[in-house]
């Protein structure tokens, strides 16, 4: 049981370091940078990438989440609370993030998506990437705790 517990901590880990990576970009390079670009420019580089991430991004993203319940169960029926507390917390973390990002996140993609795929600037583009940059360091933290939480359980395993 050791094993596989420690191998779904292991795909947790690569899969949300994936979707940490890519919070982490948007948070100390996309952001600054987007600042200094036109609505137009904003419009058609923001709505591309969400185009491409939104169709993407989920595959490590319900991994990693996938996988952190199944460590939090798995370690639980091995009896091994320590591992099963830690994955608990990282799932908790991960699911918080999905709410942030559906509830705020996803929105302001699709709006954006939308924009660029039919070749308009938003009116309210800069408005949409503002409430967007409000909640990437939450989910910059958010990705931060479910690592931090995989890597306790790791090394507990």
């Amino acid at each position: 049981m050791e094993t596989l517990i420690q191998a779904l901590t292991m795909l947790s880990i690569l899969a949300n370091a994936v979707v940490y990576g890519t919070d982490v970009f948007c948070a100390i390079v996309q952001r600054p940078a987007l600042a200094h670009v036109d609505d137009s420019a904003l419009t058609q580089s923001m709505g591309q990438v969400h185009r491409f991430g939104d169709r993407r991004m989920p595959v490590p993203g319900v991994t990693g989440l996938v996988a952190a319940l199944a460590v939090a169960a798995t370690a639980g029926i091995d009896g091994d609370a320590t591992v099963s507390v830690a994955a608990g917390v990282a799932s908790l973390a991960l699911i918080v993030w999905l709410v942030v990002y559906g509830t705020v996140s996803a929105p302001v993609n699709k709006k954006l998506t939308a924009a660029a795929q039919a070749g308009r600037t938003a009116p309210d583009a800069r408005s949409l990437q503002h409430t967007w940059d409000g909640v990437i360091n939450a989910r910059v933290l958010l990705q931060t705790l479910a690592l931090g939480a995989l890597c306790v359980a790791l090394a507990a395993s």
